[in-house]
């Protein structure tokens, strides 16, 4: 049975949702460059978790098209209150608070949706990703921004296992068809919240990353879960995922020996920037709560 009352439309109604806990500075210094997009966004919905996470005052030419709406603190919890939020979008598209997305994004987002009915996710390529280092000043984002976008567009969409959390765009139809929701058993940071959403919805459609669709992830520090939450959530997430069968154990696997191997190694050199020592205490706490059949993603949340 398909969701679908937009295809064949000309146009498309867009909303962006952005989930944000202490990270005010950073969230108004990206916000404005999204008057950039050729195709204009129809809405904006910030979910803040506290009055002060965000400025209204701040919003300046974006504010008519912007709403803040609140919710308990927790990503998973936030990216719900927004799918509540926009019940007249065609396509939500989710970026972080720190993303910087080409001038084309919000266009070629559309043109997928419209020319690929059977799409119901699609995430971009991240041209640098300040996550996996120590972080990317806003100015550096956006001279990468600059630079790719005086290049031509090229490539076209590929299939992947699921959207890359930081910017994905969603068909709403297909959300509100099936009564799709972010998993709230995944608290905090919701490590993993990207996998499992894009499987849920991968029973209805396809998944598709496009290089056509470019940004950056400047990967902004402040606001982050702590080293040992995130240790645990490295163990904790994967295995109920796996029981919950929305992450394979061929993905799942992996990926929990990567990260036990890296906190591991680079505890005795640490990049000034990753909490090492806690994530491997995390990890470690982890196991021994498998161990005694106690493991559950629920934990991190009495952690210190």
């Amino acid at each position: 049975m398909a969701f679908e009352h937009s295809h064949g439309r000309m146009n498309y109604r867009v909303a962006v949702g952005i989930a944000t806990t202490g990270r005010r500075l950073i969230l108004h210094s990206v916000l404005p460059h999204l008057l950039h997009q050729s195709q204009p966004v129809d809405e904006i919905v910030i979910c803040a978790a506290a009055d002060d996470d965000v400025d209204p005052a701040a919003l300046g030419a974006l504010s008519g098209r912007t709403r803040v709406v609140f919710s308990e603190r927790g990503l998973c919890r936030q990216r719900n209150r927004i799918l509540e939020c926009v019940g007249e979008a065609d396509i939500l598209l989710f970026l972080d608070d720190d993303f910087l997305v080409a001038p084309s994004y919000v266009e070629e987002t559309v043109r997928i949706f419209r020319e690929y009915p059977d799409v119901v996710m699609s995430t971009g390529t991240v041209d640098a990703d300040g996550i996996l280092g120590p972080g990317i000043p806003l100015e550096d984002g956006l001279r990468i921004i600059r630079t790719r976008s005086d290049a031509p567009p090229s490539g076209g969409e590929q299939p992947v296992y699921n959207g890359y959390g930081c910017n994905m765009a969603i068909r709403m139809s297909t959300v509100r068809g099936y009564g799709l929701r972010f998993d709230e058993n995944l608290p905090l940071y919701g490590w993993l919240e990207d996998v499992d959403f894009s499987r849920q919805l991968a029973r209805h459609g396809r998944i598709v990353r496009s290089q056509r669709l470019r940004g950056v992830h400047l990967g902004t520090k402040t606001g982050r879960t702590s080293g040992i939450r995130l240790g645990y959530s490295q163990i904790a997430n994967p295995v109920y995922l796996m029981r919950k069968k929305t992450m394979s154990p061929r993905h799942a696997a992996p990926q929990i020996m990567r990260n036990l191997v890296a906190n591991t190694v680079k505890i005795f050199r640490p990049e000034p920037w990753v909490d090492r020592r806690g994530r491997l205490s995390g990890n470690m706490r982890a196991l021994v709560d498998l161990v005694r059949g106690r493991l559950a993603p629920q934990n991190v949340t009495v952690l210190e």
